[in-house]
């Protein structure tokens, strides 16, 4: 997906981390459940992001819960709620798992299995110094930016940021194969 994602390397598959996996996504589903509607989601403190533009899926994030994932991990508190926008609102699709950026491969694993699923992160990216998009064109900015090094970036008077956030992992638990539950 470009120069802007880093992935976790998929480990060899085995029957152990298929079970933790598949419990996983018990637990998720049924934590779910409740947030078919999208307004029970706001109520619990899941917050559109940038609900003004047009993403596949639109992220509703709980801060309370990504500050919580900082430190231990609950299948039942995923840290974002992944929905679709509808005519009539939003139709939940899945969810977010996040983990501080400095953790390993080994410590992401206990999380979630590598042998399932991969964790990403968003790197290399170029931003405005001062947060806007007035004086760099678009096209190099961000997670679609042409910009991916650090010179590349201050040469064209941006801010370079190695990595945005922790790492994520989305899941989509209402699918019905595991290939489809934990594919980005």
């Amino acid at each position: 997906l470009g120069p802007h994602m880093k992935w976790t390397r998929l480990r060899m598959a085995n029957a152990d981390d298929a079970r933790r996996a598949d419990q996983i996504v018990q637990t998720l589903r049924q934590a779910l459940a409740k947030y078919k509607d999208y307004r029970v989601a706001m109520d619990d403190g899941y917050i559109p992001l940038h609900p003004e533009r047009k993403p596949k899926h639109y992220h509703f994030a709980n801060k309370q819960r990504r500050f919580l994932a900082k430190v231990r991990f609950e299948p039942a508190e995923p840290t974002a709620l992944l929905y679709k926008k509808t005519r009539d609102g939003y139709e939940l699709e899945g969810a977010m798992y996040t983990a501080p950026k400095g953790m390993s491969e080994d410590q992401l694993n206990e999380r979630v299995p590598l042998s399932v699923a991969q964790w990403h992160a968003h790197v290399n990216l170029c931003l405005q110094p001062d947060g806007s998009r007035r004086r760099m064109p678009r096209k190099q900015l961000g997670l679609k930016g042409t910009i991916a090094t650090e010179s590349e970036c201050q040469q064209a008077g941006g801010r370079f940021v190695p990595q945005a956030g922790g790492w994520m992992i989305h899941v989509y638990p209402f699918e019905v194969t595991p290939a489809k539950i934990w594919t980005h």
